[in-house]
C-alpha cells in the first residue's frame, strides 16, 4: 500500500466523498467505474488537509516557483487554501487568478491577486481533462509578463485522450507541448496501489483495472 501524501490524499478524498465509486458518465461518454469531485472538500479542515497534500507533492518534485495561479473556478480556492499552508509552514506566497469574463468597469481585465509581470508561477488546479483551462490559463499569465513554472494538479485519471490516435493523455500532452511539468498528488496508478491495500477497497480493483486497460495512457500501461 503507498503512504506519505498520496495515500492521505485518497484517503481525505474519500471520506470527503470527493472520490466515489459506481457506474458514472464522464463528458467524454466513457462510463467509469470512479468519479473525483475537487468540489467535495467544502470545509476548512477538508481544504486545509488538501493543500498540505498538494505542498508536500510539490516539494517532493522540488519545481521553482514565486506565485500561485488559481483557474476559475475550482482552482480558485485551491490555489488560496495552498498559499496559506505554505504560509503556515514559513514561505508567504502571492496569488492570483482569473475571472472567466473580463471586468469592464474599475480596475477592469480578467485577472485578480497578485501582479505575474516577471514571477515564476505554478499553475493549481483540480484535474487536466482536455486542457482547456490550462492553454488558457498559460496565455493569460504569458499575456501578463509571467512565465509558467510548471502545473499541480490533484488527480492524474491517466486516461488516453483517443485510443484509437494516441495513448497520451490529456497530462502528457499539455507538459509535452510546453515543456512543463505537471505534478500531481495521485494519479490512477496510485489509487490501483491504494485499492490493494485496502480491504474495503478491494472489490473496486478489477473494475479499476479494466478501464485502465481500455482507457489508460502510455504511462498508466
Amino acid at each position: 500500500m503507498i503512504q506519505d501524501h498520496r495515500a492521505r490524499f485518497l484517503d481525505l478524498a474519500l471520506r470527503a466523498d470527493a472520490l466515489r465509486f459506481g457506474e458514472f458518465t464522464l463528458k467524454s461518454g466513457r462510463q467509469s467505474p470512479y468519479f473525483f469531485n475537487a468540489g467535495r472538500f467544502d470545509s476548512g479542515v477538508a481544504l486545509a488537509g488538501l493543500a498540505a497534500c498538494y505542498a508536500d507533492a510539490i516539494d517532493a518534485h522540488g519545481v521553482g516557483f514565486d506565485l500561485l495561479f488559481g483557474p476559475a473556478y475550482k482552482g480558485i480556492p485551491l490555489a488560496t487554501a495552498l498559499a496559506c499552508e505554505y504560509a503556515r509552514r514559513g514561505r508567504d506566497l502571492p496569488v492570483a487568478f482569473n475571472r472567466k469574463e473580463a471586468k469592464t468597469h474599475g480596475e477592469g481585465g480578467n485577472l485578480i491577486g497578485a501582479p505575474l509581470q516577471g514571477r515564476r508561477v505554478l499553475i493549481v488546479d483540480d484535474v487536466i481533462t482536455a486542457g482547456t483551462a490550462i492553454r488558457e490559463a498559460l496565455g493569460l499569465i504569458r499575456d501578463a509578463g509571467g512565465e509558467t513554472a510548471g502545473i499541480v494538479i490533484a488527480l492524474d485519471r491517466q486516461e488516453a485522450i483517443d485510443p484509437a490516435k494516441t495513448r497520451r493523455s490529456a497530462a502528457q500532452s499539455v507538459a509535452a507541448d510546453h515543456g512543463l511539468p505537471v505534478i500531481a498528488v495521485a494519479t490512477l496508478g496510485d489509487l490501483l496501489a491504494f485499492a490493494g491495500g485496502n480491504a474495503e477497497l478491494a472489490a473496486q480493483r478489477e473494475r479499476l483495472l479494466a478501464y485502465r486497460q481500455a482507457y489508460g495512457s502510455e504511462e498508466a500501461a
